[in-house]
């Protein structure tokens, strides 16, 4: 199917704020948290921008991979917080909020729209309600691609590279404060994802209990752990870098079952808006067999979690020095 475009000319290019400092291309266990911090959120807010001329153009996977990238620099926020919490955060996590949102709805009708393509079998009543599905996915497009050409875009950009570099955050002089800067990453990241993964633990045994409210907070939990190992994969030596991969296959094997269910519940909204036109589209998305089965695959990928327990302070090398 066609997907709308924008003229490349047109596209709003933006760049982060200039940088004050090199950073060191790596991380390491003994490194000081506001210098892992900048590290880490500058990759994916560069990350953001390197996807912004391919998503105007209406490509899927610029789309899929700057909302990857998008949820990477929200997650560092969570994961460096409280040590970030300034008067400024707010807004750039609204900011950051928003342009999530204006992603979103085209994101969710590309889920869709492959959805009912890979259900078709070449019915000719499909393809013709695929007619509906790809004109809603193209108006949504045209508003996102406003969205990215927008002044509120590129002050987004700006402000949020600005606050990453020199937000007040990095400045305040109370013993709290420096000490969270000074803290090592290897400490940090201990504290943190042990904190995560008791909590995303604790609520996956009760996996087949929860509603879809409960369970799309899980998929939450379970994303900001899963990106937030896979932003510190410097941090493990050889022997533990085999242990997070193994738990990384079965965390992105819970998150896929979890984001398919919550792909059904999103379908099955995006469906009533076409009741009108099209009485059977919210059908598609309804199937119990198939929600039993990725409920099943979640249930089994958090229990070998259980068994695995993911993350260690051995893990990471032991008395790590701070590093300027």
């Amino acid at each position: 199917m066609a997907r709308p475009s924008t003229s490349s000319t047109a596209t709003a290019r933006v760049k982060p704020a200039a940088r004050r400092n090199a950073l060191p291309g790596r991380l390491s266990p003994g490194m000081v948290c506001d210098t892992a911090f900048r590290i880490i959120a500058r990759r994916h807010l560069d990350a953001v921008v390197a996807q912004h001329d391919g998503t105007c153009r209406g490509d899927p996977e610029a789309l899929h991979q700057i909302r990857i990238a998008l949820t990477h620099l929200r997650t560092a926020i969570r994961f460096f917080s409280p040590m970030v919490d300034d008067a400024i955060r707010p807004e750039v996590w609204t900011e950051l909020k928003w342009l999530n949102s204006q992603l979103g709805m085209v994101r969710d009708l590309d889920v869709a729209i492959e959805r009912v393509i890979a259900e078709s079998g070449g019915d000719l009543t499909v393809i013709a309600e695929l007619q509906h599905w790809d004109e809603k996915r193209a108006e949504s497009h045209r508003l996102l691609a406003r969205a990215l050409q927008s002044a509120r875009y590129r002050r987004l950009v700006e402000q949020t590279s600005a606050w990453i570099e020199s937000g007040s955050w990095s400045t305040r002089r109370s013993k709290e404060a420096i000490r969270l800067r000074r803290c090592t990453l290897a400490d940090h990241a201990t504290a943190k994802l042990t904190e995560w993964e008791k909590t995303l633990l604790k609520k996956a045994r009760k996996l087949r209990k929860l509603d879809v409210e409960k369970r799309h907070k899980l998929r939450l939990l379970n994303k900001r752990l899963t990106y937030s190992i896979e932003s510190l994969e410097d941090l493990f030596a050889d022997e533990s870098l085999t242990k997070q991969k193994s738990i990384l296959r079965q965390l992105r094997k819970a998150q896929k079952s979890l984001g398919q269910m919550n792909d059904d519940v999103r379908g099955q909204a995006l469906a009533a808006s076409l009741n009108e036109a099209v009485p059977e589209a919210g059908i598609r998305f309804l199937n119990r067999k198939r929600e039993k089965k990725l409920l099943r695959i979640a249930s089994d990928a958090y229990r070998k979690l259980d068994k695995a327990k993911p993350f260690r302070s051995a893990d990471l090398a032991p008395n790590a020095e701070p590093e300027d």
